[in-house]
């Protein structure tokens, strides 16, 4: 059975993500869904997201939350971002077969910074949380 057909439907109000670059389109699918307050986001954790211990890699959830915490970002700026610092804590373990549902917000928004600020829970317990600083990517002279 390939990974695709071991995913089961995503929680309640997610959707799978718009097409990404290659990066994240690779390492996902992802899923998301509408959020007032920044961005929400979330992943089924399948073998090849996990390390030989078997639990998920903390490279995986480092890509999974600089992409949440810039998806906050851009919602807020309305503009595409880069990342200039990413400061991440692991909490806890996941193993594959588990959703990982992560949640981000802009903290602060300047003319050509923004500040974001999130975590990642699996079944209700934190596993990752996170802070970034990104570079907007507005079109000059526009």
């Amino acid at each position: 059975m390939d990974d695709a057909q071991a995913i089961p439907p995503p929680p309640d109000g997610f959707v799978a993500t718009r097409p990404r670059g290659p990066f994240s389109t690779h390492n996902g699918p992802y899923f998301e869904r509408a959020s007032a307050e920044g961005a929400e986001q979330a992943f089924f954790i399948l073998p090849r997201h996990c390390n030989q211990l078997g639990i998920v890699h903390g490279g995986m959830l480092s890509a999974f939350m600089d992409g949440l915490l810039a998806a906050s970002v851009g919602r807020a700026a309305g503009a595409p971002s880069v990342t200039m610092h990413l400061s991440l804590d692991f909490l806890a373990m996941a193993r594959a077969g588990e959703w990982a549902l992560g949640a981000a917000k802009v903290t602060r928004l300047a003319r050509d910074v923004a500040f974001a600020e999130g975590h990642v829970q699996v079944g209700g317990r934190d596993l990752v949380r996170g802070s970034g600083v990104f570079k907007l990517m507005r079109r000059r002279g526009g």
